[in-house]
């Protein structure tokens, strides 16, 4: 499937199907035991994400690229970064727009677009958690690509090549539903190393959540 095609598939589950799901899931509303394991799991990863980058991001540029509801967007605003906040879910933004404090606001621009779009600009650090875990090595690999070249320090997630993974992948590819969340490609960190450089940052793991993060430079 093709980076356009996956897209598509992605903006449709986020801004139409799964739009109130992820509402409930980034505050602290009741969810099932399920989700909250994914919760605690993207908590976790967002700060081990946070942890390569600067304490203090005064001045800085930074790419939230795939914001969501703007949990990543928030953490970096209060480090004094300068955030574009980009997400090609226009139901996401406003919810992230929504919840950015008054006092932080004039530091956070959202912007429905795609993360690749070269018109976003160049920055000084760019973030993507779990926004490229849908995609193919060849797409990714440009993805990859397309954001080193328009920064000096890139930390992303990846979906690990893990057996419980590699199952739901199968079953998504025999079973596919118009309504079902957008399936997570594995990839072998070790390969992503040796294509890409840079360092590998580690798994985070919980119930269902399954991450793994790595950072890389221009």
């Amino acid at each position: 499937m093709s980076y356009e095609l996956t897209r598509a598939r992605v903006e449709t589950y986020f801004d139409r199907t799964a739009t109130r799901t992820w509402e409930a899931l980034t505050s602290d509303a009741p969810v099932s035991r399920i989700r909250e394991t994914v919760r605690k799991g993207r908590d976790e990863m967002r700060e081990t994400l946070l942890s390569a980058l600067p304490t203090d991001l005064s001045g800085a540029r930074v790419l939230d690229a795939g914001c969501g509801a703007g949990q990543m967007s928030l953490e970096l605003a209060k480090r004094g970064a300068q955030v574009t906040a980009v997400d090609i879910s226009p139901e996401l933004l406003k919810i992230a727009a929504r919840r950015m404090p008054e006092h932080l606001a004039d530091r956070v621009e959202f912007r429905a677009s795609d993360m690749l779009d070269a018109g976003l600009g160049q920055f000084d650090h760019v973030v993507a958690m779990d926004s490229l875990i849908y995609y193919t090595q060849g797409d990714l690999d440009l993805a990859l690509s397309s954001l080193k070249s328009r920064a000096d320090q890139v930390v992303f997630t990846v979906a690990p090549r893990t057996p419980l993974l590699m199952a739901m992948w199968q079953a998504g590819k025999l079973f596919p539903r118009s309504d079902r969340s957008p399936v997570m490609v594995p990839h072998a960190p070790g390969g992503i190393v040796r294509r890409h450089g840079g360092r590998d940052l580690g798994r985070v793991s919980v119930g269902f959540y399954i991450s793994h993060a790595f950072e890389v430079a221009a």
